[in-house]
């Protein structure tokens, strides 16, 4: 019997906090390696979110050559997208990428998504009970958490900032241990030989970066009309709230709760403080044994690709 082990093949994950620059470094990537983008961004799925999502689509032309994309304007924003459509649709490409001799290159800083991928999540499945899940959010996340907490004290405390915070994923949570069945979601055995690249930007030029892309995204880019445009569409002010940062601000203002210096300020603040929660999130995955190759530079980042994918 034959001890040869079979290779694994390659999956490149390339993520980072909002505003580091992983589209940029990610598109560049795929003109060198024959590459396809994957986006693993919560909102990018979502068609008509443009600005706000930063889709950037423009810069999925390199050169003369346009790189593809997958995920990216796949559902009306009415429409609802979890974590499960995201990893069976995610799979699908990465199949169908490589079915075509290229690299699927998965770009974004969804940490959720991107781990549910790389890790190999089992979800637990089961139909949902939206009745209750509904009365369930009305709780609020910290009363949802320390409900949680007491019917499932383990799997609680490995929770996340971002999922202790979020009411809707911790109503499914205890939805999904009222059928018994918290047990069943979890990690197995890679797929694929991930090599996973983090763009690494300082503190204070990350903030900059931020600062600078909120402004160009108002006032060059049209992110206030974009809004108005989704609500004229159909997309009720509630559904863009939920979508939270630049679309709740934005509507906020839109709705005369907020002016509109202010709305700026607490936009900022608030995105910072994602970009702070998206760094936590990478860093405890890091500390479960992921291994985060940060880079700074183009150089750096192709010369590690080049050696993962000789190997």
């Amino acid at each position: 019997m034959s001890d040869r082990v079979i290779k694994k093949e390659k999956v490149l994950v390339i993520l980072g906090p909002t505003a580091s620059g992983k589209t940029a470094l990610g598109v560049f990537l795929a003109a060198q390696f024959n590459g396809e983008i994957i986006s693993a961004d919560s909102r990018q799925v979502f068609r008509g979110m443009d600005i706000g999502t930063g889709k950037d689509l423009g810069e999925y032309l390199i050169d003369g050559k346009k790189i593809g994309y997958h995920l990216i304007d796949v559902v009306h924003p009415n429409t609802n997208f979890n974590l499960a459509k995201y990893q069976r649709l995610s799979s699908v490409a990465i199949k169908e990428i490589l079915a075509r001799k290229n690299l699927p290159m998965i770009v974004g800083g969804s940490g959720l998504y991107l781990q549910a991928v790389v890790d190999n999540f089992t979800l637990a499945k089961g139909k949902s009970d939206l009745k209750l899940r509904g009365e369930l959010e009305l709780l609020g996340a910290d009363e949802l958490f320390l409900k949680l907490k007491k019917q499932a004290p383990d799997f609680a405390n490995q929770l996340n900032n971002s999922d202790r915070h979020n009411a809707r994923r911790l109503a499914r949570y205890l939805e999904i241990a009222a059928m018994g069945r918290l047990g069943e979601v979890g990690k197995q055995e890679a797929k694929y030989d991930f090599l996973i690249l983090g763009t690494y930007r300082p503190g204070e030029e990350l903030r900059s970066r931020i600062a600078c892309r909120l402004r160009d995204r108002l006032e060059k880019e049209g992110l206030v009309e974009e809004v108005k445009n989704l609500h004229q569409k159909g997309v009720s002010w509630k559904r863009l709230i939920y979508f939270g940062l630049e679309y709740k601000f934005v509507s906020w203002f839109l709705m005369g709760k907020l002016d509109y210096d202010t709305m700026v300020f607490r936009l900022e603040t608030e995105i910072c403080q994602f970009a702070k929660r998206q760094k936590s999130w990478f860093k405890r995955w890091e500390g479960q044994g992921t291994k985060i190759n940060w880079v700074s530079g183009k150089d750096e980042a192709i010369e590690l690709v080049r050696k993962w994918i000789s190997n």
